[in-house]
């Protein structure tokens, strides 16, 4: 049998004539119809017979999973179709929700770029951390050119690195704002799907015009989880920046005397039993704890006193 067609004949397939024009592997396509996706061959004499159905279903499967659907959702999904629920405002919600949330445009940047925007500052090691925080990705069969997902990303981190803060400080400061804004995407999701999207996803799967529907709540709401943090950050820059730039106006602003660091000889004894407990380089900061918990101490012993002199007043009410 071929996988030949012409007009008005039934295309035909063997498993590993299927499993060529499908790009699935015979195996694959057998499990698959252990675990029901697929539906029953027809069976002549000893072989199974597969036609166009069997075809585009392997090719529904294979999309499924491109876009990130497990086995058994799938499944799901596919009996939902077979009795008469269709799949196209399923796939259409899929493609809305995975589909880019920025109108921003990828770009790519060249080592020498990199060199010229970040000077000054080991290329490998600065490629290294941009490639993990993925700021850049590596492009196949290109060491010298990178794929820039979010260009303004980028672009903050020259302007940064411009004026005068360290590659490594920008880095830290972007994983502490990566958290953040998940947590903050995070929240948005679970609000909106509370008030939002269980009334028209309760059942599983759901119907096509639900799924449809849902679909087109995506699109309405998407902008608002962005303009809710831009408004909501410039707020809060416009109140610090003002806090901040008032602190270095101020008269009395100037750092008082007592805070200056100062120089304390201590018995050499001394230092080097710290040196023997706890290593030279924490010695230091072992001093200066041990100073701070004995001010406490003596602070406390101090007020103590206050306590008691009330033990001669008659307790009696």
């Amino acid at each position: 049998m071929s996988g030949q067609q012409s007009a008005g004949y039934r295309a035909e397939y063997r498993i590993e004539d299927l499993a060529h024009h499908s790009g699935a592997t015979v195996r694959t396509i057998r499990a698959y119809q252990d675990r029901g996706l697929l539906p029953k061959p027809e069976r002549r004499g000893r072989s199974n017979v597969y036609g166009d159905a069997h075809l585009a279903r392997l090719r529904q499967i294979a999309e499924l999973l491109d876009r990130g659907y497990t086995l058994a959702s799938i499944k799901e999904l596919l009996e939902a179709w077979d009795t008469g629920r269709g799949l196209s405002g399923v796939l259409g919600l899929v493609a809305e929700v995975q589909g880019p949330w920025t109108d921003e445009v990828a770009d790519r940047i060249t080592r020498a770029q990199l060199a010229e925007r970040f000077p000054a500052v080991p290329g490998d090691a600065a490629i290294a951390e941009a490639l993990e925080l993925g700021v850049l990705e590596r492009i196949p069969d290109r060491d010298d050119e990178f794929l820039v997902p979010s260009p303004q990303e980028l672009s903050v981190a020259v302007e940064l690195h411009a004026a005068g803060v360290p590659l490594a400080a920008i880095a830290v400061h972007l994983r502490e704002l990566r958290g953040h804004i998940e947590h903050i995407a995070s929240r948005f999701m679970e609000f909106t799907t509370e008030h939002v999207f269980a009334p028209s996803l309760g059942q599983r799967p759901p119907t096509d015009a639900d799924a449809a529907e849902a679909a087109a709540l995506v699109r309405r709401l998407r902008p608002l989880a962005q303009q809710t943090v831009d408004a909501e950050l410039a707020r809060a820059m416009h109140m610090f920046a003002t806090r901040e730039l008032d602190h270095h106006l101020r008269a009395d602003s100037s750092p008082e005397r007592e805070e200056e660091a100062r120089s304390v000889m201590l018995p050499a004894a001394t230092v080097h039993a710290v040196e023997r407990l706890v290593g030279t380089e924490s010695t230091s900061v072992f001093i200066a704890s041990a100073v701070e918990r004995e001010l406490h101490t003596r602070t406390l012993e101090a007020l103590a006193p206050i306590r008691h002199t009330s033990g001669d007043v008659d307790q009696t009410i």
